[in-house]
């Protein structure tokens, strides 16, 4: 038997406990991983809500991201005793997650942990920090440096937010933190944000074309903040998207990119391959900050999960939450 969450569903609804589970229901993978820690993210506490449908079969182990050491392998490429990550390919949505003592996937949704990074510290990055390293990694190749003017990031405080900041800032770049929550801009001054700006109007309809404001932007929002976000991007600029957080739709016009060059580039960390995981994996050991990891992160027992990840929904979660889990 192994503890973690299980998700199920009957007639009454679905149901989510941590609980024992019977280590012969593990799907089928020719890598078995004894999980040290996973975490929670947007997409795991819309899984464990249900405020969205993202669970497609039941019933489910959620966690979207894991570490943890090889325990069994038939894939030459790992070893017993290896230690691995994983993020995203659907894992903790149609393939059980990392929110349970024992993970079982096929060997090409794992990398191997990153130097120097411990369990903890990796998922204390998890899928969301990776997430930013890939948004900064599409600005960088579209060309954008820190001498063309500053880069926006939205949805600041939250798992991708925090990350970009703090990468972002220690690439030299002058950063502007967007956030709904105005107690955080000291938090955010100390991951490196030049500027804190309140999301206000940013939610609100805006004209087709504002202010050349931003060399650059990340988006966690969507909706009507991007919008407004792609309208004030100047000439030539890239908006890197990766983001629902104020919903799916896009109202905005084509003058930011047919009048200004502006490129919205859709960054998907779920289905990656291999090699844009690893050099994302790569230079996040070479440009985040340890000590500023350590102060976005804060960890909870797998029995808090629960109750805790609804608070991701809405709103009021700093940074990364970590679930130590072996």
């Amino acid at each position: 038997m192994m503890k973690g969450i299980l998700i199920t569903k009957d007639d009454n609804g679905q149901q989510v406990a941590l609980q024992d589970i019977d280590e012969s229901m593990l799907p089928e993978g020719d890598v078995t991983v004894r999980v040290a820690c996973s975490s929670i993210n947007y997409k795991d506490g819309l899984a464990i809500t249900g405020a969205s449908p993202v669970v497609r079969s039941f019933p489910m182990v959620p966690g979207i991201d894991f570490a943890g050491t090889v325990e069994a392998s038939d894939n030459p490429e790992f070893k017993v005793g290896d230690k691995v990550v994983l993020n995203g390919w659907g894992v903790g949505e149609k393939h059980w997650g990392g929110l349970a003592e024992l993970a079982r996937v096929p060997a090409q949704y794992l990398i191997p942990l990153q130097s120097p990074f411990s369990e903890k510290q990796a998922m204390g990055i998890g899928t969301a920090g990776y997430t930013a390293m890939l948004c900064v990694l599409a600005i960088e190749k579209h060309g954008v440096k820190p001498e063309d003017g500053p880069v926006l990031v939205t949805g600041a405080a939250g798992g991708v937010g925090t990350v970009a900041v703090a990468v972002l800032a220690k690439l030299g770049y002058q950063v502007t933190a967007m956030t709904g929550r105005a107690e955080e801009a000291d938090f955010l001054r100390s991951l490196g944000a030049s500027d804190v700006i309140e999301r206000g109007a940013y939610g609100e309809k805006g004209r087709p074309l504002g202010k050349e404001l931003w060399a650059a932007a990340v988006d966690v929002a969507g909706g009507q903040v991007l919008a407004n976000v792609c309208s004030e991007i100047k000439y030539g600029g890239i908006v890197a998207a990766c983001g629902l957080a104020a919903g799916m739709g896009l109202p905005a016009t084509v003058a930011p990119f047919i009048l200004r060059g502006v490129t919205l580039a859709g960054i998907d960390s779920v289905m990656a391959p291999k090699e844009k995981r690893l050099e994302a994996w790569a230079r996040l050991a070479q440009d985040l900050d340890i000590a500023k990891l350590e102060n976005l992160m804060h960890e909870i027992p797998l029995g808090q999960v629960v109750t805790e990840a609804p608070k991701i929904l809405e709103g009021k979660v700093r940074g990364r939450i970590v679930v130590p889990v072996g």
